[in-house]
């Protein structure tokens, strides 16, 4: 379920009206932008960018822009996004911001849906005029270019069917190919890559049913391997992905030294999504509710906005 609290009826031209007011002047209003735009929906956010653009001749995110600095900008800059365009300016940054972070790109294209990771492909080609599997494979080498450029070149199935002596064939050929550390094998790369979330989960199961162990832990004995922490992320995030981002908020924000990056994605690319529920197993895996958690390791107006979308 979803944590943000917007209305359902809304004035696209007085909230522009709202937003231009407050970058008007000697300083920001930056309060008067939270209590807009951390309370809109997608479609609602769109209208308020037309609006803006029709009533003043500017760009609202050119205009957020010069305006904003720091956390706080990044953060609202790609929540003002629609979700696709954010999750295709998501993607180039993880891999051409110096070292590719890997993780963004299973995570755009192992948890959302097929059409919707299709949008994601689209808006990036159209906003760097490459294709994201190109930029991947550009970026990237070896073993894990093999298995990123899978993931992100596939189109899954999304029904909900299962055939379970498939599931136990594959669950076999998994078992073995990680017994022999043979993690680069071109059939867990197969598997893993193509197969439905549903199909996937049955043979996750079935593994774990036959050796008494999940594969993620199996996996996580190799964490130093990137390719296999690479495995390990994409298997969570396609049986399991309120767990695995609750992972990464509670590793962002136990470092010393908070990871905003990390902590801004999730809370910006779920809030709309499922963020309730990685909230809930956020507050049973740590005994603290993430509020108060994101409260105490960050600051001002971008404390207030994490806040807000976070149901505060």
């Amino acid at each position: 379920m979803a944590t943000i609290v917007a209305p359902l009826q809304h004035s696209p031209v007085e909230d522009a009206e709202v937003i231009r007011k407050a970058c008007e002047g000697w300083g920001t209003n930056e309060k008067a932008l939270i209590s807009v735009l951390a309370h809109r929906y997608p479609h609602q956010r769109m209208e308020i960018r037309k609006a803006y653009q029709d009533r003043y001749r500017e760009d609202l995110i050119k205009r957020l822009e010069s305006e904003l600095s720091g956390d706080f900008e990044r953060a609202l800059y790609r929540w003002i996004l629609d979700p696709a365009d954010r999750d295709a300016v998501l993607a180039n940054v993880a891999l051409k911001n110096g070292k590719v972070d890997y993780r963004v790109i299973i995570e755009v294209s192992c948890t959302r849906t097929p059409e919707e990771f299709l949008a994601v492909k689209r808006a990036y080609m159209a906003r760097y005029k490459h294709s994201l599997e190109e930029d991947v494979a550009c970026h990237t080498t070896g073993d894990l270019r093999k298995l990123l450029v899978a993931l992100v070149g596939v189109y899954r199935y999304d029904g909900d069917e299962i055939n379970a002596k498939l599931a136990a064939s594959e669950a076999e050929i998994l078992h073995h190919a990680i017994k022999e550390n043979e993690f680069n094998h071109e059939e867990i790369v197969r598997i893993v890559s193509t197969r439905s979330k549903t199909q996937l989960l049955a043979t996750i199961n079935r593994y774990k049913d036959n050796h008494d162990t999940s594969i993620t832990k199996t996996l996580a004995g190799n964490r130093e391997n990137v390719l296999v922490d690479s495995l390990r992320a994409a298997i969570r995030c396609i049986t399991d992905k309120q767990k695995y981002f609750e992972k990464v908020l509670r590793n962002a924000l136990n470092k010393s030294g908070t990871d905003e990056d990390d902590l801004t994605r999730v809370i910006v690319t779920r809030a709309e999504k499922d963020l309730r529920q990685i909230k809930d197993l956020y507050y049973k895996r740590n005994s603290v509710p993430l509020e108060q958690a994101v409260a105490k390791e960050t600051h001002g107006h971008y404390e207030e906005f994490l806040l807000a979308l976070l149901g505060n």
